[in-house]
């Protein structure tokens, strides 16, 4: 693959913003290395929520109350539902009760026929909405007739009105700036990724874990998929994912959506870095061959050790790097990002 037709965003080189006793200097700096983020913006990046477009059985606060307004057909927007809903979904909903031994799998059933009736054209019709009263994101939206996944997020926008008591309310961003550092708001399954394009690099930065899951970890994709305009991105953008800083992983390919399907990772080690402290990480990655190593430091400043290896000729791919929220109610966060193109090896600085 060659890697000349990298798309490289303007990017801006910043001081270290100091956090938590973080260092300021990381071995794998090199007057080549770029900053990836400023410290006080996300210009650079694109920030892709999951859940800004799509209905998840957590975003309903009381299944069993909205299954009675979709069976009663007690408003015009719950009989427009009902009359779309799945066949099998809307017979399953007519006997529901949480008590049900399939209660899960109905549930789960609704949403994702809920969720084929968001993206399958505008659900707004002035009479069907004359009483609900729109949130100002959905006025604004609604006014700017949005294709493609903005349309899809209106619907969102605008069944969460139709429905303030049953429907949490989605915040239309996964990430945020805070005190210097890039930090997800544990919205929702996403990614944050890159305005530019690339193949051949290193790629160094700090993160953490600051609180979550305990077996959902802070995540980092490479050789994605860059969704086209109006496009709903595949799920974690198709890339292949690195977990920092221990070295889990998975490979987000469509076809694929497994840990390690054809033995392409290789754990080095197996660290126990605690994952609430800052680490250093440096990940070198070669779209032309499809590898990719890291190595990590803990804590900042010290010898990094390699934790895990990539090989896939096939996976390798010119495309944005990412930072993944691996699911909501996650709280990372990220800085010092900066990237080295064209590395001229891809040894690992840090481990030296």
């Amino acid at each position: 693959m060659k890697t000349s037709s990298l798309r490289i965003v303007p990017l801006v080189a910043s001081a270290l913003v100091l956090i938590a006793g973080a260092p300021a200097v990381c071995k794998a700096d090199s007057a080549q290395a770029v900053s990836l983020f400023d410290g006080k913006t996300l210009d650079g990046w694109i920030d892709q929520e999951n859940s800004a477009g799509g209905l998840s059985t957590g975003d309903i606060k009381d299944f069993a109350a909205f299954a009675k307004k979709l069976n009663a057909k007690s408003d015009p927007i719950s009989a427009f539902l009902n009359d779309k809903l799945e066949a099998a979904a809307k017979t399953d909903l007519a006997s529901y009760s949480d008590t049900n031994d399939n209660a899960k799998a109905v549930r789960s059933a609704v949403v994702k026929s809920l969720n084929k009736i968001l993206a399958d054209g505008s659900i707004y019709d002035e009479a069907r909405f004359k009483d609900v009263q729109l949130s100002s994101d959905a006025r604004e939206l609604l006014a700017r007739k949005p294709q493609g996944a903005q349309a899809v997020r209106l619907n969102k926008l605008l069944l969460e009105d139709a429905y303030p008591a049953d429907l949490t309310k989605s915040p239309a961003t996964g990430w945020i700036v805070k005190d210097g550092a890039i930090a997800s708001t544990g919205a929702g399954r996403g990614t944050l990724y890159t305005k530019g394009d690339y193949g051949h690099y290193r790629l160094t930065f700090l993160m953490r874990h600051v609180s979550g899951k305990p077996d959902h970890q802070a995540c980092v994709l490479i050789f994605c998929t860059r969704p086209k305009e109006g496009e709903k991105p595949l799920d974690a953008i198709g890339g292949i994912q690195f977990q920092v800083p221990n070295g889990g992983h998975w490979d987000y390919r469509p076809g694929f959506n497994k840990g390690n399907p054809n033995n392409e990772f290789t754990n080095v080690v197996k660290p126990q870095f605690n994952i609430h402290e800052w680490s250093q990480v440096e990940i070198v990655a070669d779209a032309s061959t499809g590898t990719a190593r890291m190595a990590v430091a803990q804590p900042p400043g010290g010898k990094a050790i390699e934790v895990l290896d990539f090989k896939d000729p096939a996976a390798g791919k010119v495309g944005p790097i990412a930072l993944q929220m691996h699911n909501g109610g996650l709280f990372d966060e990220y800085k010092d990002i900066k990237i080295e193109v064209e590395p001229k090896d891809n040894e690992l600085a840090t481990t030296k």
